[in-house]
């Protein structure tokens, strides 16, 4: 339930950066986003085959954008942002020990997400983001292991979007 209540937290704080007026380029620091010109389903299953060719498991998928479609009517708000949108999480054994390792408190970096979704009206174009949890860290031995795995991340981005 923590993390249900997490990912809907992170979708709602999310949606209300982006409705403040931010643009593309201040996303860019944030999250990393690939558009893909391919259906929603087909993406979603190249992303979890990439996330498997990596030695992974997706441990939960969570159906956000059903979530706000449905609540979206409980708060009186009639606007539909997504076609589709789920977000797949999945953690790593080895990348988790290294940044548990180098500090206990990393450990709220796990697990690991990969959010894949089409806009309202727009089905023909998928796309897959992250967050990118090295930017803007200031100690650079910590950047380096979270590097490691926003680099795991966006492998896993490239290989689906093959």
């Amino acid at each position: 339930m923590r993390r249900k209540l997490y990912v809907i937290f992170s979708l709602l704080s999310s949606l209300a950066f982006l409705s403040n007026g931010s643009n593309a380029s201040d996303l860019s620091e944030l999250v990393e986003i690939v558009a893909i010109d391919s259906t929603f389903q087909d993406v979603k299953e190249r992303v979890i085959f990439a996330v498997e060719s990596q030695g992974l498991v997706v441990d939960h998928t969570s159906d956000v954008g059903g979530m706000l479609a449905r609540t979206g009517k409980d708060l009186g708000e009639t606007l539909l942002i997504y076609e589709d949108a789920v977000v797949l999480e999945f953690c790593s054994a080895l990348y988790s020990r290294r940044m548990a390792q180098y500090s206990p408190d990393l450990l709220a970096f796990c697990p690991y997400a990969i959010s894949v979704y089409t806009l309202h009206g727009q089905p023909a174009v998928t796309f897959v983001a992250f967050k990118r949890i090295a930017r803007g860290v200031k100690n650079q031995e910590t950047r380096e292991v979270l590097k490691q795995i926003d680099d795991l991340l966006m492998t896993i981005v490239e290989e689906a979007a093959l």
